[in-house]
Formats: C-alpha cells, sequence, structure tokens
C-alpha cells in the first residue's frame, strides 16, 4: 500500500513539474490539519475574484486615458479630436491600430462600469521599484505582497490555485503559494492528475484503491502530526498530503477548460484563470502583457500593445459572463510608470512617474474619473475626501493610497495578512468613497 501510495503522488508531482507549475499547497503540518477536515468537503471559492492586468514596460496614458493633445505631447491626434464618453475623455486610437481594440470601441462598451483615476505619483521612474510600488503599494521594502496574493492570503486558505500568476512582479509575503500554470494543457494535466498523462480512461488506480490510498494517507499523516520533525520532512510530508487534497479539488476544473486555446496571449491567460475561477479554485491572478517600455518609435509600439490589452480584457469579460461569473470579477489595469510628455530622438519616449489606473467590476461605481494630469502631464493634487481636485490643500495620490482603498474594498483591512503588512497611510490622507 505504501509503494501505491506514494508512487501515485509521485507521479502527480512530476506532472506538476511538467507543467511548470509552482503548486499550491499549504506552509506546513499545522495548517493541514486546521483544513483537512474541511478538504474532503471542498465546495470551492464563490467569488469574488481579482484580477489584475499588468502593462509591462510603462504605457503611455496620452494614448488611453489620460489624452493630451497639445505641445506636440503625442502627434497622433490634436486636442479637438479627443473623444467623450460620459465621464471618460480617451486618445481616438480606431484610425491607427490595425489589430486588437480601439479605445472607441473599449469605452463604448465598458465606459459606464469603468472607473480611472489620473495622475498617480510613482516617486521614481526605474521599472523594478515602480513594479513593486504600483503591485504592493510598499515602495521600500522587498518583503511585502502584491494585491492579488494578499486577497488570495486572506480568501484563499483552501484552494489549490489561490494565486495564479502570469508574470510581472509577483511577490506573495509567503503568505501564500504562488502558482504558475502557462498553457491551457498544463491546467488539464493538474485537473486530471490522477490519470496517466490526464487521459481519462488512464486512472492510476480503480476508484475503490484511490479511496483506500486516501484513508491511508490521512491515517498516516494523523499519526505524524504531533512528532517532532525536521523541516525538510515536515514539508515533503505535507506536499505528499496537498497533492491528494489538491488533486481532488483541481479536477472540478475539467469543464470549464475551453477546447481550443486562444491564440493571443493575454486570453490565453484569461481562459486558464477564469476556468480556475469558476472551478472555486482560484481567487486572483496577476495577467501581464509586456514590451510597453517604447524608447523608441514610441506611437508604433503603444498603437500596437494598447489594442492587444484592450483585447485581453475584453476577452476576459465576454468569457466571464458565457461561464456567468462577470458579476463576480474585480478588475485592475495598471502599469508600473507612463511615459513622458516629451519625444527623445529615437521617436520614442522615456519613463516618467506619473501614472493612471483603471478599475471595473462588482462593487465598483462606473462612469466616473478621479483626478488628474495638467497641460504638462503633471499631476494636480486632490482632496481625499471629496476626490475633487485641490491645488491647495489636496494631496499627491500614491500607490499606497490606491492599495489601502482596494484593501478596505476586498474587506481585508482588518486581517492579520494586512497588519503584518501595514501602508502607513495618515488617516487624514485615506481615500473616502473612492468605489461608490
Amino acid at each position: 500500500m505504501n509503494n501505491s501510495v506514494y508512487g501515485s503522488r509521485r507521479n502527480f508531482l512530476k506532472l506538476c513539474s511538467h507543467a511548470g507549475l509552482g503548486f499550491a499547497t499549504p506552509l506546513g503540518l499545522a495548517s493541514m490539519v486546521q483544513s483537512k477536515g474541511d478538504a474532503a468537503e471542498f465546495e470551492g471559492y464563490p467569488g469574488p475574484y481579482y484580477v489584475v492586468f499588468n502593462a509591462s514596460g510603462g504605457w503611455d496614458t496620452t494614448y488611453l486615458m489620460d489624452p493630451k493633445g497639445i505641445d506636440g505631447i503625442n502627434r497622433l491626434y490634436q486636442e479637438e479630436d479627443i473623444v467623450t464618453v460620459g465621464e471618460h475623455r480617451f486618445a481616438p486610437t480606431a484610425k491607427h491600430i490595425k489589430d486588437g481594440m480601439s479605445n472607441e470601441d473599449f469605452f463604448a462598451k465598458n465606459g459606464s462600469e469603468l472607473r480611472v483615476l489620473n495622475g498617480l505619483d510613482l516617486s521614481v521612474n526605474n521599472h523594478t521599484p515602480c513594479a513593486r510600488y504600483m503591485a504592493t503599494g510598499k515602495l521600500d521594502s522587498l518583503a511585502y505582497p502584491t494585491f492579488p496574493a494578499l486577497v488570495a492570503a486572506c480568501y484563499g486558505s483552501q484552494a489549490p490555485l489561490a494565486f495564479l500568476t502570469f508574470g510581472n512582479y509577483s511577490a506573495t509575503g509567503n503568505i501564500v503559494p504562488m502558482s504558475r500554470v502557462p498553457y491551457l494543457q498544463s491546467l488539464n494535466l493538474l485537473a486530471k492528475g490522477d490519470y496517466v498523462e490526464g487521459n481519462d480512461r488512464a486512472p492510476y488506480h480503480d476508484s475503490f484503491v484511490s479511496d483506500r490510498i486516501e484513508r491511508a494517507l490521512e491515517q498516516q499523516f494523523e499519526a505524524r502530526v504531533s512528532e517532532v520533525r525536521l523541516p525538510r520532512v515536515e514539508w515533503s510530508q505535507s506536499m505528499l498530503y496537498s497533492a491528494q487534497v489538491n488533486s481532488k479539488a483541481l479536477q472540478r476544473v475539467v469543464p470549464y477548460i475551453p477546447k481550443v486555446p486562444a491564440k493571443e496571449r493575454l486570453a490565453q491567460q484569461a481562459d486558464i484563470s477564469l476556468a480556475a475561477f469558476k472551478a472555486g479554485v482560484c481567487v486572483s491572478a496577476n495577467l501581464s502583457i509586456g514590451q510597453f517600455d517604447s524608447h523608441n518609435n514610441n506611437d508604433v509600439d503603444q498603437m500596437t500593445l494598447l489594442p492587444e490589452l484592450l483585447a485581453g480584457m475584453d476577452s476576459l469579460l465576454r468569457r466571464a459572463e458565457d461561464l456567468q461569473i462577470r458579476d463576480k470579477l474585480v478588475v485592475i489595469i495598471q502599469s508600473e510608470m507612463g511615459r513622458t510628455p516629451n519625444y527623445n530622438s529615437g521617436n520614442g519616449k522615456d519613463h516618467w512617474s506619473i501614472g493612471s489606473v483603471m478599475f471595473l467590476g462588482t462593487g465598483i461605481t462606473g462612469n466616473r474619473v478621479i483626478g488628474a494630469t495638467d497641460e504638462k502631464q503633471q499631476l494636480v493634487p486632490i482632496d481625499p475626501k471629496t476626490l475633487t481636485i485641490d491645488r491647495v490643500k489636496g494631496i499627491r495620490v500614491r500607490p499606497e493610497h490606491i492599495h489601502l482603498a482596494l484593501r478596505q474594498f476586498a474587506g481585508v483591512q482588518d486581517h492579520a495578512f494586512c497588519k503584518q503588512f501595514p501602508l502607513e497611510v495618515a488617516p487624514s490622507e485615506k481615500l473616502e468613497g473612492f468605489w461608490g
């Protein structure tokens, strides 16, 4: 029996490795004991589901939600060309793109749900600290988790793929495992971990044998919990038992895996995330699209990548509606920096420490723009209580203000993990009514 047990689990973990997955496992035996009784009756995380889109490299906000048609800040449109839909003003891009989704189509479709903050102060303009700052709300620490990792830790203790990430800054603060599932086939192999190479017709064991294996593992696990063991032994036993529990939970994903993989990179990430959300095995996902660092040929690069980003978001929303979880999504769209208001000698734009961020989803009131930048693309301070422009007494909104608002929105601001990673925002600077 012991050889069968270990052989089956070993094969399952091997499949995880082949799939390129950092597989979600408990952090120790104590956590396994606490959740073991509920694991067999795991009903899935019901939502909301948190998705962060990262435009990695630094997007040009003047070609999206913060248009500037003056003083040569852009070379594709004039001030009179700027489009308005509801409260949103955005750059016209339909005539300048070949593929993807234009701003006109995106805002017409989603503007009523979309909330935008312009004039975000990133303080520095280097990729690594900016990406960390945007992801965690903390500039001067490497220890802080990203928001999707934090909310996954608070809500997803039993979810095998609580925090999915596809790149960009993905620190977890050691409070939740990080899971990477790069392809739909990888997800399929994980979901069918008790079958040879994911073949439904080739289980490693008959069902009655699997049941006996599971009972044997439970008995072994319970017998060893009270024993004092080295960390490596404790970890390996936790991995073994977790593989058994998680493999059963992951089988819930199978019905939601698309038969045909999407061609677009963000749509592929979205399909994996949504299948995991729908199955209740995931709380949050960190999606990423790179190459926005347009030091050369800014206009060409941005008019290629921004439409791809918007099309990826649209794909997520359409697919979520098909799966009937559209009303459970919370979506954050961000980049680690903006681009300068002037062009360099290579027709590119360099790093700019003023940016924007967009939000939509359940509980977020749309058709709203907060903050602004002036004609020179410098941020304009706002009153944190009214969220209106206040050039004299207003504050410079920084990522920690946004992250505190996100924690409050998710209802985790008083959780022990949030207290472990304080944001140290002065009470007088807290953004009031940011979502409503």
